[in-house]
């Protein structure tokens, strides 16, 4: 076993040993061990100043986690009126459900989000560690209440209106998740959404472009897209809807060939990958080498909720999974599909040989 080799070993039984006793066990100096260090860090093997080692294939999740209401109306919903309605309860939140979903797919997955010493937060953990998700690292606070966020949905499926409490990331600081880097940064890639407040996002933005970490950020909503920092640099995609990316990029869009200069503008600020999702109109992907507009699969639709965290998802676990862009593009809009035909926000179909089929079934078809 060579040099290299030994040390990873003794570091991946005690990540925080010192180079001194690194250079004691192996029976070499001291500047020796510096050396090996500095290549291993240099090739990607180990991340951070603790030692880190890469975890080839897991996806550390950043953001929400939030007890989902979702009220159905049981005909045409009237404004500033009664309407009888059908409610249903379920975990929600996107890094959460986004992790769920890539539990479901396989992924080892760790969640970074906080809750409070309440028993939704506490069924929202027990139910999201069923999944093979670590909740290891949630952080919970007990002067806040859990995340909650209620959508009344119209009889076809399609949202009306969502009202979000969301006061508890306000707490939320950069140094809390300096403390908790050395776990965020041993994963392949970080999905980040921007529920946590723009001092955090700023923060992991910045350590991600350092550190080359690939980062994958879901702007959430316009009014919450509105947190990012104006540069960039350091994500390598970003994941709006055609609102966000008209908020990011200063611009409205009403064709492709406007969604095309949404995204080059979105670019100009420092990020990889733009993928812009449509609804029916599918995505639309660019990148500096790239362009190309996907339309979605066809699929029964009994509810919209979730669809675009499955877009997300697919395309992470393409990614991790070593699927070139394109291919990953193709492998979210069948978990999205998939998610589409049910009444859950993750959806229970959701399997790798399912989005396999999927895909493979949709291009023999094409």
């Amino acid at each position: 076993m060579d040099k290299e080799m030994q040390i990873l070993q003794h570091i991946r039984h005690n990540p925080f040993i010192s180079q001194q006793e690194l250079a004691d066990l192996m029976g070499i100096s001291r500047s020796a061990v510096a050396g090996y260090i500095a290549q291993l860090t240099k090739r990607g093997e180990i991340k951070g100043r603790a030692y880190v080692l890469r975890d080839e294939g897991s996806i550390a999740c950043i953001g929400g986690a939030n007890l989902d209401r979702k009220a159905r109306g049981k005909q045409q919903v009237r404004l500033h009126s009664s309407n009888p309605v059908t409610i249903m309860e379920s975990c929600g939140g996107v890094a959460r459900n986004i992790a769920e979903n890539l539990g479901r797919l396989g992924c080892k997955t760790s969640l970074f989000t906080s809750i409070g010493e309440d028993k939704e937060g506490e069924w929202i953990l027990q139910e999201t560690r069923k999944h093979g998700v670590d909740i290891s690292q949630v952080w919970r606070l007990p002067t806040q209440r859990t995340g909650t966020y209620t959508a009344l949905l119209d009889i076809d499926g399609e949202m009306v209106v969502s009202l979000a409490n969301m006061d508890i990331y306000d707490a939320l600081t950069p140094e809390m998740y300096a403390d908790k880097w050395s776990h965020i940064a041993s994963a392949q890639a970080i999905f980040l959404d921007t529920n946590v407040p723009a001092d955090c996002l700023a923060y992991i933005i910045e350590r991600c472009r350092e550190e080359s970490i690939p980062l994958f950020v879901d702007p959430v909503s316009s009014a919450k897209a509105k947190k990012l920092p104006q540069r960039l640099d350091g994500v390598e995609a970003i994941l709006p809807n055609r609102e966000e990316a008209e908020l990011l990029a200063g611009m409205s869009i009403g064709s492709i060939e406007e969604c095309a200069e949404a995204c080059r503008r979105i670019r100009e600020r420092g990020v990889k990958r733009v993928i812009v999702t449509m609804g029916e109109q599918g995505i639309y992907y660019q990148a500096e080498d790239a362009d190309e507009q996907f339309t979605p699969y066809p699929t029964e639709v009994v509810d919209v909720t979730g669809a675009g965290d499955a877009f997300a998802s697919g395309l992470l676990y393409g990614y991790v999974n070593g699927e070139s862009f394109e291919r990953a593009c193709q492998l979210g809009l069948a978990a999205s599909a998939l998610t589409l035909k049910t009444e859950q926000s993750v959806s229970p179909l959701l399997r790798p040989e399912q989005l396999e089929q999927t895909v493979d079934q949709y291009e023999k078809e094409r």
